[in-house]
């Protein structure tokens, strides 16, 4: 880049942040109670500041310029002047070089030194001191990025709620050890989209990838001195610019292709996305953006205490996104994604954190999801709240507006908790299975408002939730005392891998009882990437910092009872598919269909009898069945409002610790019931004997059974 002085023109206070138009760059930056703002420029590769150019203009609190000479590539940063003044909620310094809120693309990175911080690190008046030293060249700075791209015929999948089934990735650990990824693109948007990567993806018949944060994000201090990074990217900095580290080639282009590869193959792209809070911290955290531009405004600070920062989220800081400006960021964010960067929809990390208003509690009509709701953008992508923070009254579940989904957390513990064996859980397990009724069932929201999911990334994996009854986050370096020791989970006989072949088995099919019984529950059931064939992290169940072996999947190690556990997941997955009756779009009632005699759902116990009030009670019962009748209809209509009957199925479920006959009921029409999945069987599909009406069948313990009524009738 040249080092000709650029001129200087007005230029305009809309839109925010750096905008090629073809013939210059137009620069603009939101700060209330700034005093003087300065464009840096360095040269091509960031090393050198070239120029500094005082912002001339200041219009609607938006201060702003136009470089007539600047083209894309262009590197820049912002020095922001203004009071030190923590108490009153100002922490300007124009020493510390500052990323543009609406930056597209950053380079560099965060090395850390003293130098990032507004105040003296070690000073006894802590963050009330001033620092002086020029923080350029230990932080990231902004390019200028032209975003023309060549779409062609991208057409969004479009899938319906109803028909999803979630794959949780991280694009890092996904492709990092995957033996078809070039070298050069292993852990980046490059490696995604490889074809051996998305034909897997789309053989195993998922429907949305559900990728980590993928927005730029810092590595914290405290990881950096120990050589760890902030592996799942849950500490954003920049909500425009895809972070770093995943570009193989450093372009928007790379992104937009993957997302454009992904839905030729019918795969929709969902981003988790971290508004809650930032980088920055707590008032001792750095100086990197927000901070630096206009504190008072960006973050929530204390009402009686401009000096610290309101904390729902446990990260220090939390966004302030009921300020006009700070939600306008958002929004534009939100609205970029999908419209320049054509993704499906959004995970919202923490969300309830986003809906907290001014007196500081949660409100179902705040600002952000108002606002979300009415944009003609957003009301059509999918959706999902993160439905809790660790503020007061911030479990929320059940409480988003309509229009979203919810992770559901009490589906995950329930599940988990009846595999194990714990008593009293049925009652619970029937209405999490059937889409949570009791949580979503109101104001016309529909079984998809639930994410059903019995294992994430924050947790145990699948294998480890069977191999493992404590945590071991030793690698983290934290004492073992991070993540949660709520975990119900069971190791089966003995703590982590073993060579005993009949704990084995046992842990197997207990995977096996999990991945069914999620397949065939009413909701959005999410998968978590590996866990097809029980990829394992060692017990941690929070390897947040583990950018390793640890955290990357390891493609070659699957062994042949990992391939046939994958086999099983694609077999559920097409069964699931191709039946709506496991995918309901309305709620089961129990009651009858009018004008039949058919009922939606019946609970069953052993003895083929319906179950009772008392047989809910019973906290000894671990086995029950229910029958979903495929002539209850109603359950599903056609685009033109038919009845969309479908096949009867049965499933039966046993947790206890010993065998137990079960009576097949009767069913409409002569036939018979021929076994689907047997948990318990090698293989665990098809093959079983057929049992006819009123007939009876042994279920071993810990064993998943499911029926399909097959019509004898000679038509």
């Amino acid at each position: 880049m040249s080092a000709k002085r650029m001129r200087v023109w007005p230029g305009s206070p809309y839109p925010l942040g750096a905008n090629w138009d073809g013939k210059g760059v137009n620069f603009a930056l939101f700060s209330e109670n700034a005093e003087k703002v300065e464009l840096c420029l360095f040269d091509e590769h960031g090393d050198r500041e070239i120029q500094r150019i005082q912002l001339p203009e200041y219009t609607d609190e938006t201060w702003h310029c136009y470089l007539p000479d600047a083209r894309p590539g262009q590197i820049y940063g912002y020095r922001v002047h203004g009071p030190y003044a923590p108490d009153k909620g100002h922490r300007f310094n124009a020493n510390k070089l500052l990323i543009d809120p609406y930056a597209k693309a950053l380079v560099g990175g965060i090395r850390w030194h003293d130098a990032l911080f507004g105040y003296r690190v070690g000073d006894p008046k802590e963050d009330l001191s001033f620092d002086s030293r020029d923080s350029a060249k230990y932080t990231y700075k902004c390019r200028v990025v032209d975003t023309a791209f060549t779409w062609g015929n991208d057409k969004a999948p479009g899938t319906p709620w109803e028909q999803s089934i979630l794959y949780e990735a991280h694009v890092r650990g996904l492709t990092m050890r995957h033996p078809e990824v070039a070298t050069e693109n292993r852990g980046t948007f490059a490696g995604l989209a490889t074809p051996a990567v998305v034909d897997y993806l789309r053989g195993l018949g998922i429907t949305a990838v559900e990728l980590l944060p993928v927005h730029a994000f810092v590595d914290e201090h405290r990881l950096a001195a120990k050589g760890q990074r902030n592996y799942w990217g849950y500490n954003s900095i920049g909500f425009f610019a895809p972070h770093p580290l995943y570009l193989a080639e450093g372009g928007l282009g790379e992104f937009k292709t993957m997302v454009h590869v992904l839905h030729d193959a019918g795969i929709e792209v969902i981003l988790d996305v971290v508004f809650n809070h930032t980088a920055e911290s707590d008032r001792l955290g750095p100086t990197l953006c927000f901070r630096g531009i206009d504190n008072r405004n960006y973050y929530r600070l204390q009402g009686d205490n401009y000096r610290d920062y309101l904390d729902f989220t446990g990260c220090g800081n939390s966004f302030n996104p009921h300020h006009p400006r700070v939600l306008q960021l958002v929004m534009d964010s939100l609205r970029f994604w999908v419209q320049e960067m054509h993704v499906d929809g959004y995970r919202f990390d923490l969300a309830t954190t986003l809906a907290r208003e001014y007196d500081q509690q949660y409100h179902v009509h705040a600002g952000f999801l108002d606002a979300v709701r009415q944009d003609p953008a957003l009301s059509r992508v999918k959706l999902i709240a993160e439905p809790w923070d660790l503020g007061e009254g911030g479990y929320r579940l059940g409480g988003f507006p309509p229009g979203w989904a919810e992770w559901n957390d009490r589906y995950r513990d329930t599940v988990r908790r009846f595999w194990r064996g714990d008593a009293g859980q049925l009652s619970e397990l029937a209405t999490r299975t059937t889409g949570s009724s009791d949580l979503f069932e109101r104001r016309g929201r529909r079984p998809w408002a639930s994410i059903n999911f019995v294992t994430a990334h924050d947790g145990f994996t699948l294998n480890d939730l069977v191999s493992y009854t404590k945590k071991h986050n030793e690698a983290n370096q934290e004492d073992n005392v991070d993540g949660t020791n709520d975990n119900f989970s069971a190791n089966c006989g003995v703590e982590g891998p073993t060579a005993d072949r009949a704990i084995s088995r046992v842990r197997f099919q207990q995977m096996r009882n999990f991945l069914a019984t999620l397949l065939v529950s009413q909701g959005v059931p999410m998968l978590v990437a590996g866990d097809e064939f029980a990829r394992s992290q060692l017990g941690n169940n929070n390897a947040y910092c583990q950018d390793s072996e640890i955290s990357w999947i390891d493609w070659n190690d699957v062994g042949s009872e990992g391939r046939q556990l994958r086999e099983f997941v694609r077999f559920l997955i097409a069964l699931r598919r191709r039946h709506v009756v496991f995918r309901r779009s309305r709620f089961f009632h129990g009651g009858i269909i009018p004008g039949t005699e058919i009922k939606d759902i019946t609970w069953l116990r052993p003895d083929g009898r319906e179950f009772g009030e008392a047989d809910w009670r019973t906290p000894t019962n671990h086995c029950i069945g229910f029958l979903l009748s495929g002539e209850a209809g109603d359950y599903h209509l056609t685009s033109a409002g038919e009845p969309e009957p479908d096949v009867t199925f049965l499933v039966v479920l046993n947790a206890g610790d010993i065998e137990v006959s079960f009576r097949l009921p009767n069913a409409s029409g002569p036939g018979d019931w021929a076994c689907v999945v047997d948990t318990a069987a090698d293989p665990p599909t098809g093959g079983g004997p057929r049992v006819a009406r009123g007939g009876s069948v042994t279920v071993p313990p810990r064993t998943f059974l499911m029926f399909e009524y097959a019509s004898t009738d000679a038509a």
